[in-house]
């Protein structure tokens, strides 16, 4: 099995400031983690994907047999392995909200930078740079996104032993997660359509950035 995995002239000022940053940042992503004691939809196993949400679609998709996004998986893993449901679902949702993230802190540095002559405009004035003229920095954001992986290995490891929902962390401060069931269902599908559509934005901002040299909006 396995899983999906911050800034230093004055190194003490550096770790504070991504310190904050980091904090911040898990706060304002609560909702994305429903808390584990909201009770789950009764689904049958025989509805697609074991009933998980995500296959309602109705988005167009030429050249697909059934011409839309409804319970669509071309490769058929659906089929083909559904032990291993959640776990595809974990990963989408992992990928989708680290997604999310780097899509705003691709773009928020295009407008504005936090204290430091090493983050200022002048020192790098496309942010697609950072990488590799901050390799201080880098290390701490690896450090730190490292300590947040290593923080879900007991959840990870005993998915399918107890009635754990995939993403699920218990993790939701400021309460944003409803208490319904069809609320809950539609914060779901929310967040799982976002996900999808930052992991194709982030690729696209990435190449667009490295092949023109451009900031913000990367053409």
């Amino acid at each position: 099995k396995t899983t999906t995995t911050i800034p230093s002239t004055n190194n003490n000022y550096l770790i504070t400031m991504k310190s904050v940053a980091a904090l911040i940042t898990l706060a304002s992503t609560a909702a994305a983690f429903a808390p584990a004691e909201v009770a789950r939809s009764s689904v049958s196993v025989n509805a697609f994907a074991n009933g998980m949400v995500g296959g309602e679609g109705p988005e167009p998709i030429p050249f697909s047999p059934s011409l839309t996004s409804v319970n669509f998986d071309p490769v058929g893993f659906a089929e083909r392995s559904p032990e291993w449901l959640p776990w595809f679902r974990e990963a989408e949702l992992k990928h989708g909200r680290a997604a999310m993230l780097a899509t705003v802190g691709m773009v928020v540095p295009e407008f504005m930078r936090i204290p430091g002559e090493q983050f200022s405009f002048e020192a790098i004035p496309n942010v697609i740079n950072a990488h590799d003229a901050l390799p201080d920095s880098m290390i701490q954001i690896i450090g730190w996104i490292s300590f947040l992986e290593a923080c879900t290995f007991p959840a990870l490891a005993n998915m399918n032993e107890y009635d754990r929902r995939p993403g699920d962390f218990s993790f939701d401060p400021l309460g944003f997660y409803p208490t319904t069931e069809e609320k809950q269902n539609e914060m779901q599908l929310m967040e799982l359509k976002n996900g999808r559509l930052a992991m194709i934005a982030i690729g696209g901002m990435v190449t667009g950035a490295s092949i023109t040299g451009h900031g913000f909006p990367y053409l």
